[in-house]
């Protein structure tokens, strides 16, 4: 994939950053690989497992609304019927998917990918999110397709952060939102 150009580059040049104190930080994630996965109805089962296992052998694919770490990969059930696979090294080596089994789709420029981490990281989203984002609700591993004025996201829990994966021609925006709005628990760009 050639080097592509932050969509997000002029909004947190000019952000302000609070340092160690600061209750957020964002962080863009610059570099990674996303595949969309879509499998018909009667092939869902035999493509999910065949791309779960080329990831890591003895691989399970996630339950619809969950995330899972496959070898190097992390594999997202955005949809019922549909996956995102996300790496951060290297495009992965898919097994291939006929068009009778499903469709495969290299979305890496269709996304930005947003970390949002910090003691108020979730006090921040659910400014915008209509989502309980308390552990309890929203535990490790958890995803939501979701809307931040208007504009579906993706988010998902990994251990202390949050990932947001924007569509890229709304990242700015949306960024700049929450920006502004982190500024009230100290803000620090990662």
């Amino acid at each position: 994939m050639a080097n592509p150009i932050s969509a997000l580059h002029e909004i947190l040049r000019k952000v302000p950053s609070a340092g160690e104190t600061a209750g957020v930080t964002l962080r863009e994630i610059p570099s990674f690989h996303l595949t969309q996965i879509a499998a018909w109805p009667e092939t869902l089962a035999e493509v999910s497992a065949r791309v779960a296992q080329g990831l890591q052998e003895g691989g399970r694919a996630p339950a619809p609304g969950r995330v899972m770490a496959l070898g190097d990969a992390l594999m997202l059930r955005v949809e019922p019927l549909k996956y995102w696979l996300l790496s951060t090294d290297q495009p992965l080596q898919l097994p291939k998917i006929s068009a009778e089994e499903g469709a495969t789709l290299d979305i890496s420029h269709a996304r930005t990918l947003l970390s949002v981490s910090g003691p108020r990281a979730a006090d921040l989203l659910m400014h915008y999110l209509p989502l309980d984002l308390r552990e309890a609700a929203f535990a490790e591993g958890a995803l939501a397709s979701s809307a931040m004025h208007h504009v579906g996201v993706t988010l998902w829990r990994s251990g202390t952060e949050f990932h947001m994966a924007l569509p890229r021609s709304f990242a700015a925006t949306l960024t700049d939102l929450l920006c502004q709005s982190a500024q009230q628990y100290g803000l620090r760009l990662g």
